[in-house]
């Protein structure tokens, strides 16, 4: 099986460094990595169209190659599969991204969007973070995937799921949850300044509000498990569709 890697903190970022080392030795899988070659957090499912994407070729074990892409993450994908740089993967794992991707951060994410990318595109997909931003040791997160991978693959055919690993010792972790998707919801704060040059700018900032029903992502990673949760990119209402459908036909 050809597994594509990529994420959103960088191809040199310890966590996609990591996941690639622990399947390289735990498993026999072809691999190759298309990532960014710097931080793109947060930067959705944006694409690159008004300027060219520059690429940086890395030797990788074997015959496989990993690239560097002065784009996005979904920009990686999208060169990697279409544009030809790698063979067609059988999956596509994003990761492992340092902090979590919960709720409806999943909108924001790089990492998901990535992801997203490889299900537009015809590919299984699987986003993986690590939920914390100060606990940074890959390995065990890395090894936990490497071992399910077999699993995973065998169940996971088409569509993207999302997991997010508890940001602490493994012997912390208290098992695992699907999940839904919980509520992200930011109280969001913008300091206005003003540079050297007299211009007006804001940095933004806030707080985050939480909403954690017993069955979401945001309540499994905060009782220390790991959080599974199934996404699709069909965003359609259809509750709300059937009530318009039935509103227009009554005209």
């Amino acid at each position: 099986m050809h597994i594509l890697l990529t994420n959103d903190d960088g191809y040199h970022a310890p966590g996609i460094q990591t996941l690639y080392r622990a399947l390289c030795s735990q498993t026999k899988h072809d691999l190759s990595i298309v990532a960014p070659e710097g931080q793109r957090s947060a930067t959705g499912h944006s694409i690159t169209l008004h300027k060219p994407l520059l690429l940086t070729e890395h030797k990788l074990d074997g015959q496989m190659k990993g690239y560097a892409i002065s784009g996005t993450p979904s920009d990686c994908v999208k060169l990697a599969i279409q544009g030809g740089l790698i063979s067609k993967p059988d999956l596509l794992i994003s990761g492992i991204n340092q902090g979590s991707n919960l709720g409806t951060d999943i909108f924001y994410s790089g990492t998901v969007s990535a992801a997203m990318e490889g299900v537009l595109l015809g590919i299984p997909s699987l986003a993986l973070s690590l939920a914390s931003y100060e606990y940074a040791n890959f390995e065990p997160a890395a090894t936990y995937l490497a071992k399910q991978l077999d699993f995973l693959i065998r169940n996971h055919s088409e569509g993207l799921v999302n997991i997010n690993i508890p940001g602490k010792p493994q012997a912390e972790w208290r098992g695992l949850r699907v999940t839904r998707l919980g509520k992200a919801v930011y109280e969001n704060v913008f300091e206005r300044r003003v540079d050297p040059r007299g211009r007006t700018y804001f940095w933004q900032s806030g707080n985050l509000v939480e909403d954690l029903e017993a069955d979401t992502d945001l309540k499994a990673i905060q009782e220390d498990y790991i959080s599974v949760t199934p996404l699709h990119s069909d965003l359609t209402d259809f509750k709300c569709l059937q009530t318009w459908q039935t509103i227009l036909d009554a005209k």
